[in-house]
C-alpha cells in the first residue's frame, strides 16, 4: 500500500503540474466535460489519496491509534489541498474555486472514514 500511495501522490502532482501549464491530455480533460466533472475529480482523486496514505500508515504502524492517525493525515492533506487550490490564482488558465475545495475536503472525510473502517479479509480459522 505504501508504493500505491507514493505512485498515486506522484500521479496527482503530475496532474496539477499539467493543469497549471494548460497541458492536460485530452483523455483527462474529457472527464471534466460534463457538469460538475471537476468537482467529482477533486472528490475522487483526493479522497483516494487519503484512503491510500491512511491505509499505508495503518499497515506500517499497526499499533498507532487509527482515529488520530486518520485525522492527522486528513488534516495534512487538507492543508496541501488548500495551498494547491489557492495557488491556482497565480496561473492564467486555472481558477481557484471554493466548490472544488469543498469537494476535495468531502472526499477526504468520506474516504478517510472508509480507510478507518476498512477490514482486511481474514484467513479462515483452523
Amino acid at each position: 500500500m505504501k508504493y500505491i500511495s507514493i505512485l498515486f501522490f506522484v500521479f496527482i502532482i503530475a496532474i496539477i503540474i499539467l493543469a497549471d501549464n494548460g497541458s492536460l491530455p485530452h483523455s483527462i480533460r474529457a472527464i471534466y466535460d460534463f457538469p460538475n466533472g471537476d468537482k467529482l475529480g477533486h472528490f475522487v482523486l483526493f479522497g483516494l489519496l487519503d484512503f491510500f496514505v491512511t491505509r499505508a500508515f495503518f499497515s506500517m504502524y499497526p499499533s498507532k491509534p487509527r482515529g488520530w492517525a486518520a485525522f492527522s493525515i486528513g488534516l495534512a492533506l487538507a492543508v496541501f489541498i488548500g495551498i494547491e487550490e489557492w495557488s491556482q490564482r497565480f496561473f492564467s488558465n486555472r481558477t481557484s474555486d471554493v466548490a472544488d475545495l469543498l469537494a476535495s475536503y468531502t472526499g477526504l472525510v468520506i474516504f478517510g472514514f472508509m480507510a478507518v473502517i476498512w477490514k482486511k479479509p481474514r484467513e479462515f480459522d483452523k
